[in-house]
């Protein structure tokens, strides 16, 4: 059966071209020239004459290769679906016999290309088949579903909250809310990293999926920081800040290196063995070295998540990963499009993103030693993510005086100034929020 005839046909039956826009029927859709020439008739008929179709008679004259048929008993969205759908096999027929067999011979020593190919060609044969049947969400009509969403997120099916490790962010955001974007950023070598790592840890704690993709460090120095900062939680040492002992974790350079004392490394070994324990949640990460980590596009990073049922997910840093292409051919445009898709993949994913980028560096000896936030002008490469970004989280450090700044520079939902003062030991996996806000220190 011919779906693109009938839903033609029916449009001229009842006068209504406006039916055309409203499933949003296009020539791609339609299998025949006669088809398609019906279709811009109709179309530019209508533009013409106040949005009225012609007449069959009108049709017939001006498309002789187009043969109505008004035995039409379905409905628009019937009509809409089935075409989509005959469209879809279509154009799927059409990929496998025109570009199938030149990418599959070109795919003998790297299958994952042609499968990541057919992956995102038949993700975007799915789309092509929705069929949309209302526009947006009616405030009179859908109370039945805002009242079915209200009732998802009260048993906290719909989105989730994470709460963050410092308490003053949650005073100010309420914490971070599922299928929004977080942007983590500072100077190089200042701590970003280390911070957004705590936050992992944090949500793995609450339950969370994590899922991190580590485009820098080696899944060892990931595990490592990652392990170190578990055992502080539960204080398996001590530290020595100005004095004063603190709750820490094992040293991070004897475990790097594998060179704990023996002492050490069988509470070491011991503490391994009690993961699942300590972890309500899980932290799956793909780091740098790992040879199936070739391509860094975000229809991979979409993959993963689905694979690993991620609730949240790290990437550091955002600069590193494959970019999309540049549509606007205005410089900066590939990591817009980037960033513009990444948010909107937060959303279908329903994750909460934490991205990293890099702040412009200071000039001077004093910008080495200062403890000083970076602001949101000092975002550096990444400038897009200032306005995808839910909030921007702005960090500095010092681990050779233990101590660090963290603040927020933008947030959709209020917080901006907000900053605090924390202990920064990473070595031993202590980094933790001092008691008071940082207003309360002369920096």
């Amino acid at each position: 059966m011919n779906y693109g005839v009938l839903m033609l046909s029916k449009v001229i039956e009842q006068n209504d071209p406006n039916a055309l826009l409203r499933f949003n029927i296009t020539a791609e859709d339609l299998p025949t020239e006669g088809e398609r020439k019906a279709l811009r008739y109709i179309t530019e008929y209508a533009e013409k004459h106040g949005g009225q179709a012609p007449t069959a008679e009108m049709v017939a004259n001006e498309v002789p290769d187009f043969q109505p048929d008004f035995n039409i008993d379905a409905n628009y969205d019937y009509l809409a679906e089935k075409l989509r759908k005959q469209a879809a096999l279509r154009e799927f027929v059409d990929i496998a016999e025109r570009e199938l067999p030149e990418r599959f011979s070109q795919a003998q020593d790297n299958p994952e290309e042609l499968f990541s190919w057919l992956t995102e060609k038949v993700e975007s044969l799915k789309i092509r088949t929705n069929v949309r049947s209302s526009v947006g969400t009616d405030i009179k009509k859908d109370i039945d579903k805002f009242k079915a969403e209200y009732e998802n997120r009260k048993a906290g099916e719909s989105f989730r909250i994470w709460r963050s490790k410092f308490d003053f962010i949650n005073r100010a955001m309420g914490g971070y809310v599922s299928s929004n974007v977080y942007v983590i950023y500072g100077k190089s070598g200042r701590g970003k990293s280390a911070i957004a790592l705590e936050e992992a840890i944090n949500c793995a704690m609450q339950g969370a999926n994590v899922l991190i993709w580590s485009m820098e460090m080696g899944w060892y120095e990931v595990l490592v920081r990652l392990y170190v900062s578990i055992s502080a939680s539960i204080g398996v040492t001590k530290a020595s800040l100005d004095g004063v002992d603190i709750e820490a974790g094992f040293n991070s350079r004897d475990v790097r290196q594998g060179k704990l004392s023996d002492e050490f490394e069988v509470g070491f070994m011991e503490f391994l063995d009690k993961m699942n324990e300590l972890i309500p949640g899980n932290i799956i990460v793909r780091a740098v070295d790992d040879e199936d980590f070739g391509s860094r596009k975000l229809r991979d990073l979409k993959a993963d998540i689905l694979e690993t049922k991620a609730d949240v997910v790290l990437i550091d840093p955002f600069y590193y990963l494959d970019y999309e292409k540049n549509t606007s051919k205005t410089a900066g445009g590939d990591a817009a499009e980037t960033s513009k898709k990444l948010r909107r993949l937060a959303g279908q994913t329903k994750t909460t993103v934490f991205a990293l980028t890099q702040a412009e560096e200071g000039e001077g000896k004093d910008a080495d030693s200062e403890l000083k936030l970076p602001q949101r002008k000092d975002v550096k490469k990444t400038k897009a993510l200032l306005e995808d970004a839910a909030l921007l989280i702005a960090v500095d450090t010092n681990a050779e005086e233990g101590r660090g700044l963290i603040g927020l520079n933008k947030g959709r939902d209020g917080g901006e100034g907000q900053r605090a003062e924390i202990v920064y030991l990473p070595q031993f996996g202590v980094i933790n929020q001092l008691g008071g806000s940082a207003d309360q220190f002369d920096f």
